[in-house]
């Protein structure tokens, strides 16, 4: 439903706008309630939420820099001004010379606004402040100075919406504006400056005055800045000095790497072994599944069909629920407890600053590391998150790497609780494997695909100690949600694990596969349990893998190819959705044959090394193993370059 559908009779339209990451999601939350995914760097807010403020009607809008219809974003925010009773415009006060760009053009249209004054803390800590009366009669409409995290202003800000107006239009364009009778002033501003959607509706050509119009708000601009902006003698702050080395290749890339090593020991081995060592391996397997036995013994017998689908080996009851609430909750928790400081601290954008090189070389640039990044959270979600890419190839791109390459946070929770017993060797190879399909797949589609890489340009916010609640509150809420979502999807794999196994149709399908398995990849025919399971969630197929009584270097060929197969059925869909059927099967044949095909190279690779050598220790294997893909590669690489 189109949520201007939802408006009751009476009620108000209010409006959330601003630039990206300036804390639009935090008032709206703040406001309203409800609680909107807030990360601190743009891309995550790409739909409209809403809710109920009083007896008004609440929108929170994507972060957009103009009224423009330059990109979707731009069109659905100009959309929702040219109808809104009223607009909030939230302004980063550290980044006022930008912010107030969108304030100048939404005081042009005539909209009656309120500007919510942002980040003055973190202003504070610069050593500077804003003159909010000063501001306040120079734009003509309330100033209210806040700090949305922390909850400073807000109650004001509240007080202070009933006296929203209309703000000061800029002279010369105010002139502009007078040649167009007959207009709404929103829409005429808009025709003037070239829209050409908004012009059409009403039937005429687009205006060209936009250059004309633009010089005049940032000469605007320039002097509300200058007149409201003040020193107060203070020093840099570290933060500010901070956020500036993490960009810098000398000290942000050990920063990167110390980061990685970090979130691996919290993830990897303090969630994926001492806690779910307790969940999985002392509540669930010494306590709830043999309850679960006990009661329903009493009543049904569990070699029955029944029994079987109840509490066998893939029960509905036993297997499903374990893996959800034992393995599943605090391996997804313990990574979006990371991804959450990560993102309040300020520190992913200046990921995508510092690896914006590298992304170059996938055809991509550093802002495509964003999608990337939360891919790692969940891949559907990510595909999603692709629209913020300026181009329709980098997008294609993006969304085929994130398919093939980037295991979710599920998955890579299952991925580092098996790479944790098989050693670091394994460990290093996995990761390079990983990466060089990324480097390979991504370089081969940014030289072959049409068209080309738009540079990047990305605000930086402010570093800042995240705030406990809210990484807290994203935490639950992300874990939750991902919770409920994966629940249908176990237990619909978990019944439909059990039928072929009462059916007799899983040793079929594992004879099937067993040419495929056993010839190709060296694996017994029943990894097809988690090869099926695949199809359904790739971290199902994954959890599989931990359960079976396979050879270290069995599993370590099941667990790449695992991570390269074809994604979930909701990312399928995602990705369908974004690309087109045909474009989307393309996509999904394509990553099912360069699985099984890296999979087959890599088992094939490692048993050669260890019958070379059969005294070679496992780790040393696997390093051999790295060593001779990286001197393809780097050949490869060198072949490509000369030619």
């Amino acid at each position: 439903m189109n949520w201007q559908e939802k408006l009751a009779p009476g009620q108000k339209k209010i409006v959330l706008v601003g630039n990206p990451n300036v804390g639009k999601s935090v008032y709206f939350h703040r406001l309203t309630g409800h609680y909107v995914d807030v990360s601190n760097f743009p891309g995550t807010t790409m739909e409209f939420y809403c809710g109920k403020w009083r007896n008004d009607f609440l929108v929170d809008t994507p972060g957009v820099y103009s009224l423009s219809s330059f990109t979707p974003e731009e069109a659905l925010v100009r959309d929702a001004v040219l109808t809104a009773d009223l607009v909030i415009n939230v302004v980063d006060a550290v980044h006022l010379s930008r912010d107030l760009f969108l304030t100048c053009q939404l005081a042009d249209t005539g909209v009656p606004m309120v500007v919510a004054l942002n980040m003055t803390d973190e202003l504070l800590a610069r050593g500077l402040e804003v003159d909010a009366e000063e501001l306040e009669r120079r734009l003509g409409v309330p100033v209210v100075p806040t700090a949305a995290v922390t909850g400073f202003g807000v109650e004001k800000l509240k007080e202070r919406l009933a006296e929203a107006r209309s703000g000061r239009c800029d002279p010369p364009v105010e002139n502009l504006l007078r040649a167009c009778p007959g207009l709404p002033r929103g829409e005429a501003l808009l025709v003037l400056e070239g829209d050409p959607q908004v012009a059409a509706r009403r039937g005429l050509e687009p205006g060209r005055e936009k250059e004309r119009i633009y010089a005049a708000r940032r000469r605007r601009v320039n002097e509300l800045v200058d007149a409201v902006l003040r020193e107060q003698g203070r020093d840099e702050s570290f933060a500010t000095r901070l956020g500036r080395w993490l960009i810098r290749p000398l000290t942000g890339i050990p920063a990167l790497a110390l980061t990685l090593w970090l979130v691996y020991e919290l993830v990897g081995v303090f969630f994926a072994q001492v806690v779910v060592e307790f969940t999985e391996g002392v509540v669930m397997t010494q306590y709830y599944e043999p309850l679960v036995r006990s009661l329903l013994s009493r009543i049904i017998d569990l070699q029955s069909s029944v029994g079987i689908i109840l509490a066998g080996q893939f029960g509905l009851l036993t297997m499903a629920v374990t893996y959800l609430l034992g393995l599943l909750f605090p391996l997804v928790g313990g990574f979006y407890l990371v991804l959450s400081l990560l993102e309040d601290s300020g520190y992913l954008p200046r990921i995508a600053i510092l690896m914006d090189r590298a992304m170059g070389y996938l055809g991509l640039n550093g802002q495509a590391v964003i999608p990337l990044v939360l891919g790692f959270g969940c891949v559907t979600m990510a595909a999603i998150t692709t629209r913020i890419l300026a181009t329709d190839r980098e997008r294609r791109i993006a969304i085929f790497l994130l398919a093939l390459s980037v295991p979710c946070s599920a998955q890579m929770a299952f991925v580092t609780a098996i790479l944790g017993t098989l050693g670091s060797g394994f460990m290093f190879l996995y990761a390079f494997l990983i990466f060089s399909v990324m480097v390979g797949v991504g370089t081969a589609a940014g030289r072959f695909l049409p068209g080309y890489t738009l540079p990047l340009l990305m605000d930086l916010p402010s570093m800042r100690l995240p705030r406990p609640g809210n990484v807290l509150l994203k935490t639950w809420v992300r874990t939750c949600g991902f919770i409920k979502e994966a629940i249908p999807i176990f237990l619909g794999g978990a019944l439909l694990l059990g039928l072929l196994r009462v059916t007799g149709l899983m040793e079929r399908i594992e004879r099937l596969m067993e040419p495929l398995l056993a010839g190709w990849l060296f694996l017994p025919g029943e990894t097809a349990n988690a090869f099926l399971m695949g199809f359904i969630r790739r971290d199902f197929g994954t959890a599989g893998i931990m359960e079976m009584n396979l050879e270290p270097l069995q599993k370590f060929v099941a667990l790449v190819t695992l991570t390269l197969f074809v994604p979930c059925i909701a990312s399928t869909l995602v990705i369908i959705k974004e690309r087109g059927w045909r474009e989307g099967a393309a996509m999904w044949l394509l990553i099912f044959a360069l699985a099984f095909l890296t999979g087959g190279l890599v088992a094939h690779l490692v048993y050669f090394i260890r019958a070379v050598n059969p005294a070679m220790t496992l780790p040393l294997t696997a390093l051999a193993a790295a060593g001779a893909l990286a001197a393809v590669v780097l050949l490869t690489r060198r072949q490509r370059e000369r030619g």
